[in-house]
């Protein structure tokens, strides 16, 4: 059967994201027919669409008459053979493979031969959930973001015997529903749930070592790294028991690569039964009066007399460029990349910490800043200092950058800092999915943009600072921390020594 508008659409379970799933289906003037295992459900879902389309009504955003025209779409089915003239059924129960294994295996019993049975999992194998029906040529997932009227993404999810014909017919049909749809075969955590885990990851670790606190870090993800929420209030409105399982599943099902390993404080977090905003607490304490602690900013220091940019300007020329229009005078020296201000050298980090820097290469005592996404933009940078740097390298460091208006955090001297080792875990991550043959470039970025509302997908970012620097920063944080976490994907080491795009280093034979 042809999916298209004439395609009668069924959706099982009616909770939050089926009920949302069913008003797309009728927005697109879809007949849609929605069924759930408790008696009264179904119904109460379609009145819930009904008040707030009657909400949308009174706000001027739809009329009578659109709103009615949609809910009359919607039937509410008493029993599952209510679905069987269906052409597309997407289930959305509870996520756990038996039950779900139960209903395919029934519908498939009821619905026509032509029909595309769909799944609407987050997490599970979509091939391992069309492996109990006699004809898995029929069955995809369609993974809607929640809420699913208003997340614009959907991944189409392959398994191994998903024709790729199907693939296409259903991301066509996503398209016709207004839906940004991206391609990718079944994967542990597929595209968004695999890709998004170094933003909680690598801000846990940070924790765990104590580099800042989640309350900096949170502001330098947002501030410095243009992120819409930090990782830590974002972990705490998904719920640390949600984001707990979704980490643990994909380890697991990666063979418990050290790059997806939760950490003893996600565990220790979720154990506590603080989940988060839906009991009150979590990292952050939500009950009424409760006040949020503030990141760690520092005291106004003295405005730079002399400053001096040595070597090439590269990624920061645009907060040379700010530093200038702050009227701040800049000479030029030679030598290795740094800035040289009142005498004290502040360089942009490579993923080595302050320390070893110190040794490495710059040849006096340093204060180290951390990435920006823009600088030209940034309200709040990271800066750490050598243990050998004198206080006044720190009051140098913190005064050159208030004097752009821009907020400084102090952190601990650590691998990559914050917002580096944070989005060069996130493309290098990105490459794996590429190099593993989960999607193709434009599908990262735009389910990381789409999905989760990044600013920027991981891969544009990595080539916009270069891959050369991704992997300069993965080599260096491989090394300091001594973690198989850290490794870099094979793919961007040959595309960044290469000097060439991912496209072109990306070679396959099947």
């Amino acid at each position: 059967m042809a999916l298209n508008q004439m395609t009668v659409v069924a959706v099982i379970g009616a909770g939050a994201m089926g009920a949302g799933i069913a008003e797309v289906a009728a927005r697109a003037r879809h007949h849609v027919l929605l069924f759930d295992t408790v008696v009264g459900v179904a119904e109460k879902a379609r009145a819930g669409i009904a008040d707030r389309f009657r909400r949308a009504i009174q706000k001027g955003n739809m009329t009578e008459q659109e709103a009615a025209s949609i809910i009359t779409r919607i039937e509410p089915v008493a029993a599952l053979n209510g679905v069987a003239r269906a052409g597309l059924v997407i289930e959305a129960i509870v996520e756990a493979v038996e039950p779900k294994h139960v209903l395919f295996k029934a519908l498939e019993g009821l619905v026509g031969e032509e029909a595309v049975l769909a799944t609407n999992t987050s997490s599970l194998s979509v091939t391992q959930l069309g492996s109990v029906l006699t004809k898995p040529q029929r069955f995809l997932g369609l993974h809607f973001f929640n809420p699913a009227p208003i997340m614009a993404l959907v991944e189409v999810i392959s398994g191994i015997q998903t024709p790729k014909a199907l693939a296409d017919e259903a991301t066509g049909l996503m398209r016709a529903w207004g839906k940004e749809p991206v391609q990718c075969r079944s994967t542990p955590g597929f595209i968004v749930n695999r890709i998004a885990r170094p933003y909680y990851g690598e801000a846990v670790r940070l924790l765990e070592e104590g580099v800042a606190t989640p309350a900096t870090i949170d502001a330098l993800m947002m501030e410095a790294g243009g992120f819409r929420i930090g990782p830590f209030g974002l972990m705490d409105l998904v719920g640390l028991d949600v984001n707990l399982a979704a980490n643990t599943g994909v380890w697991q099902g990666l063979g418990q690569d050290p790059r997806y390993a939760p950490t003893v404080i996600q565990r220790e977090m979720a154990a506590s039964g603080n989940l988060g905003r839906k009991t009150g607490r979590g990292y952050y304490d939500y009950e009424e009066g409760a006040k949020r602690p503030e990141p760690a900013t520092a005291a106004p220091a003295a405005r730079p007399a002399k400053v001096a940019l040595r070597g090439e300007a590269g990624v920061t020329a645009p907060l040379i460029a700010r530093a200038r229009d702050a009227g701040v005078t800049i000479d030029t020296l030679a030598g290795p990349p740094a800035l040289v201000i009142d005498g004290h050298a502040l360089a942009l980090s490579d993923g080595r910490p302050a320390a070893l820097r110190y040794a490495a290469d710059l040849g006096r005592p340093a204060v180290l800043f951390d990435h920006a996404r823009n600088f030209a933009t940034a309200t709040r940078i990271a800066i750490a200092p050598a243990p050998q740097a004198e206080p006044a390298a720190l009051g140098a460091a913190i005064g050159f950058f208030q004097a752009l208006g821009i907020a400084v955090s102090v952190v601990g001297d650590s691998a990559g800092l914050v917002v580096l080792r944070t989005l060069a875990m996130a493309a290098n991550e990105g490459v794996v999915a590429l190099e593993a043959g989960v999607c193709g470039p434009s599908d990262v970025d735009l389910a990381m943009e789409k999905g989760t509302n990044w600013p920027e997908g991981p891969l544009a970012w990595g080539v916009r600072v270069g891959l050369d620097v991704v992997l300069e920063a993965m080599e260096h944080m491989a090394a300091t921390t001594g973690s198989d976490r850290y490794r870099p994907s094979m793919l961007l080491r040959r595309a960044a020594v290469q000097g060439v795009g991912l496209d072109r280093a990306l070679v396959r034979f099947a």
